[in-house]
């Protein structure tokens, strides 16, 4: 199973993901540029990524909760989704992503 990802540089990365593995755990294992400060508990939106327009419809709604803490980054879109809100399965092998700049470590000084 894998999943498709564009790095905020253009970069683009097959990664191969596991059953049940949340899509911001494997982007984040892989060692990609994603701060997932939270950890999953979608309480920062910090795993920001937009979501592959043919893809979209195949995911399930985001909640009240993601919606809410989507509203806090600065480059929202329609497509936007939280990563750590996504659950790899079969049914979404080869999903493309777009990490969001919202969701870079920062570079150190």
């Amino acid at each position: 199973m894998h999943i498709i990802v564009t790095d905020q540089n253009g970069t683009v990365h097959e990664l191969e993901a596991l059953e049940g593995w949340r899509v911001m755990e494997v982007i984040r294992d892989w060692g990609l540029n994603i701060k997932a400060e939270c950890g999953g508990s979608c309480a920062c939106a910090t795993c920001h990524v937009f979501v592959d327009p043919e893809w979209e419809e195949r995911l399930n709604p985001p909640t009240a909760e993601e919606e809410d803490m989507l509203d806090t980054v600065p480059d929202v879109r329609t497509n936007s989704r939280l990563s750590c809100q996504i659950l790899m399965s079969e049914d979404l092998n080869g999903l493309k992503v777009t990490l969001a700049d919202s969701a870079a470590q920062e570079e150190a000084a």
